[in-house]
């Protein structure tokens, strides 16, 4: 198969600073995008900002290697930022043809412990952040004819400790994500979404205190960055036919997250008892399905 290039297409990538997103806006740039690299240099909380301007310096990187980048320190979960950056792609390369919302935040804490803040900042970047983007987005990628988003979601929606409220944002982005994909589908836009595993990014050390310790030298030393973006690169290709689909994606390992239903049962007179005489049925999959369950520790004694 011949390289899939990216020329004359331009690609707005967010959280594209550090981790992924930087992974990301290299290999789209070498591959000849124009790429708008999207980073407010926030603390990993999004609690404030850390002061240096780590788009900028990505940006650097990708210039002195032959590409073309700008730099924009916008906040995604702001929407006057997401037309900004919008606006500003619009003006320096013409239009937008693909948009990537990597941008992420994350808190390790109890459901107890939860406030309604913390809730609020992961709904902002996760889930508006991704709404803002697209929404503003949207008449230049139906322009394009191409248009492509790639939303990033993470296993961590199915269950994961200490991590309600980054989870469930997470979920949120799942039924942006397939609802966008039947939105944009006679433009001919394609919506799907990432759902990676790297280590040594902020975001995955900042969930360190919930994993093993080997758990953590494994995603440190073989689930790196890099081994994310060719997928996301995928996705944001023209040549791209796949929609509302969820891709995970970790140390070069790509499987396709679906979800199924069971065969079940029928019962017109349905009553309680029935339920419960046909809950087998009901939790039967098909032979083959991979299920991801929560685990359910066992209770103190």
């Amino acid at each position: 198969m011949d390289n899939l290039t990216f020329t004359g297409r331009s690609v707005v990538v967010t959280g594209a600073g550090r981790g992924i997103g930087r992974e990301y806006a290299l290999l789209l740039a070498s591959r000849g995008a124009q790429v708008a690299v999207v980073d407010l240099g926030a603390t990993v909380d999004g609690s404030g900002v850390d002061g240096d301007d780590p788009a900028a310096a990505v940006v650097e990187e990708i210039t002195r290697a032959g590409g073309t980048a700008i730099a924009l320190r916008e906040d995604v979960a702001d929407e006057r930022g997401a037309a900004r950056i919008v606006d500003a792609v619009a003006d320096a390369f013409g239009g937008v043809d693909s948009v990537i919302n990597n941008a992420g935040v994350l808190h390790l804490a109890s459901f107890e412990a939860l406030t309604r803040e913390e809730y609020q900042r992961h709904l902002d970047v996760h889930f508006y952040g991704s709404v803002w983007l697209a929404k503003h987005a949207w008449p230049h990628l139906r322009a394009s004819g191409t248009g492509r988003v790639v939303n990033s979601i993470s296993a961590a929606m199915l269950g994961n400790p200490q991590m309600v409220h980054y989870g469930s944002s997470k979920g949120a982005v799942l039924g942006l994500t397939r609802n966008l994909a039947l939105e944009g589908a006679a433009a001919g836009i394609k919506v799907n979404a990432v759902a990676p595993g790297a280590g040594g990014t902020r975001l995955s050390e900042a969930s360190n205190d919930s994993l093993a310790p080997e758990v953590v030298e494994y995603m440190r030393t073989a689930l790196l960055p890099r081994l994310v973006a060719p997928v996301g690169a995928y996705l944001v290709h023209p040549s791209c036919a796949v929609t509302g689909e969820v891709f995970n994606v970790a140390g070069g390992f790509v499987n396709r997250m679906a979800i199924v239903n069971s065969a079940g049962f029928h019962d017109p007179e349905l009553s309680i008892e029935s339920v419960a005489a046909n809950v087998d049925q009901v939790m039967t999959l098909p032979e083959g399905s991979l299920v991801q369950t929560v685990p359910v520790p066992e209770p103190a004694a």
